[in-house]
């Protein structure tokens, strides 16, 4: 109530009534967004970045275009975030040589078993111990933050759960049209194993929280983390084939 008196003062501008209207938008969309990350990046840094993003988007907002102010204000508001989280460089080639590892390891064993691995497979098959596995899981989960290019759900076409899938430096737009490696995807995730089926569809779709998908499916939430990090691993394996970028089992 303070805000919105505030808001109406008299010579206070559209642009920083709206700002100051939707500075709680900013620390919500922070907080979804620190849940995704590295303990190393601080959720204050987010807001800061965030509210440079709201002030921006209410200096070009333009109610004649008929968008919500909010709508518009949260694009501009995770762009910022995103942007600067871009420019980091917290994932040394180390970890990228393992998700690579990662992902051929489970479509060769997919191709030699003609099933999903479980995990314990693919964690012998990597000559990791089920500790040293779990590890890795929360490891990879750094490398999800430069892929995610919107924090909404997924439109219909899951277009924004296929970015994460798959790599930009693999230029897979080039390789195959995104129609059909839409289709490619919505068919991997059909064949995931169930529990991390519906963590995907919780998630993406309900945009529950990793502890709320926690509560909802019986695991901590640390559980839940390295069971989504493993279902797209699943999915990016499965893209990679499709697209020609595996190797040939052995």
């Amino acid at each position: 109530m303070r805000v919105k008196q505030a808001a109406q003062a008299p010579g206070l501008s559209e642009r920083d009534r709206l700002v100051m209207e939707h500075v709680g938008l900013v620390k919500t969309l922070a907080q979804r967004l620190a849940q995704r990350l590295p303990a190393q990046v601080e959720m204050n840094d987010l807001i800061s970045v965030g509210v440079l993003g709201l002030i921006d988007a209410a200096t070009r907002y333009r109610p004649s275009t008929g968008v919500p102010f909010d709508a518009f204000a949260r694009r501009r508001v995770q762009g910022a975030m995103l942007d600067a989280l871009r420019e980091l460089d917290w994932a040394p080639r180390s970890l990228r040589r393992m998700r690579r590892d990662m992902d051929a390891t489970i479509a060769s064993l997919r191709h030699r078993l003609g099933r999903e691995p479980r995990e314990e497979e693919i964690a012998e098959a990597m000559d990791l111990s089920p500790a040293a596995y779990e590890k890795a899981l929360e490891q990879l989960r750094t490398l999800e933050v430069g892929s995610i290019r919107q924090l909404d759900a997924p439109a219909p076409d899951g277009t924004p759960l296929l970015e994460l899938c798959i790599d930009p430096a693999e230029n897979a737009a080039a390789q195959l049209e995104c129609k059909e490696l839409k289709e490619h995807l919505a068919q991997a995730i059909q064949e995931l194993p169930a529990r991390e089926r519906h963590i995907l569809a919780l998630y993406y779709q309900e945009e529950l929280t990793l502890a709320e998908i926690g509560e909802v499916i019986g695991v901590c939430e640390s559980r839940v983390s390295q069971l989504r990090t493993l279902a797209v691993s699943r999915l990016r394996a499965r893209l990679r084939a499709a697209l020609g970028l595996e190797e040939v089992p052995r």
